[in-house]
């Protein structure tokens, strides 16, 4: 049995998937967490074989958080649940250490499928997705701008896109004002504006956030 760590911050899916997993026999949603402190709070006391991790958990990013989870633990296995574009989250999510990415408009019963694959050891991302990271970059400008984007410049997009300061973002990634400002360069150059406002329009536009 797959013990199951849900971390989402909306009570209505944390109900909804342990009402759905019940019946299961490969599957057991053993907790479930609001908060990137709930989950950290609970992973002191019992570690689970998966954590279903919502991408906008409150406190910290869900990358920040995967990037905790790694280091701290190591075995247990992570894949990262979002609303969010995939073709823009779920690379940055990869590369931070993630076994698979599944929105979170996906049947259940890929989700199930998504659960048990990753937690045999396996990776996961669907087909469509696996699809459209293959197409040339050509066939689609908006999106090829942030595949040229590092999960670390993806972060700061995100935190500045939320209307934090550069203290802000600092203080939540760890990071110095000083890295904070060059990671604001890098990403006005990559997304080819001069300025903040139209950075945070193209971020808006190309509907990253």
């Amino acid at each position: 049995m797959i013990k199951v760590l849900v971390a989402d911050s909306h009570p209505i899916v944390q109900k909804g998937l342990e009402s759905f997993f019940k019946p299961s026999t490969d599957l057991d949603v053993v907790g479930t967490v609001a908060t990137t402190n709930g989950l950290f709070d609970y992973l002191t006391k019992s570690t689970p074989d998966l954590i279903l991790l919502e991408m906008d958990i409150p406190e910290v990013n869900g990358i920040t958080a995967l990037r905790k989870l790694k280091k701290d633990y190591p075995e247990v296995r992570v894949l990262m649940y979002s609303a969010q574009p995939e073709d823009v989250y779920a690379v940055s999510t990869l590369r931070a250490g993630a076994h698979g990415y599944i929105s979170k408009t996906s049947d259940l019963e890929l989700l199930k499928e998504a659960i048990i694959k990753v937690a045999t050891g396996n990776m996961f991302i669907t087909n469509e997705l696996a699809q459209r990271l293959a197409f040339d970059e050509s066939t689609n400008k908006p999106r090829k701008y942030f595949r040229r984007l590092s999960t670390r410049e993806v972060e700061v997009l995100k935190l500045l896109s939320a209307g934090k300061r550069n203290k802000q973002v600092a203080e939540e990634l760890g990071l110095n004002e000083k890295t904070v400002s060059t990671y604001k360069a890098r990403l006005m150059r990559k997304l080819n504006v001069d300025n903040m406002v139209d950075m945070l329009q193209q971020a808006k536009a190309l509907e990253l956030f």
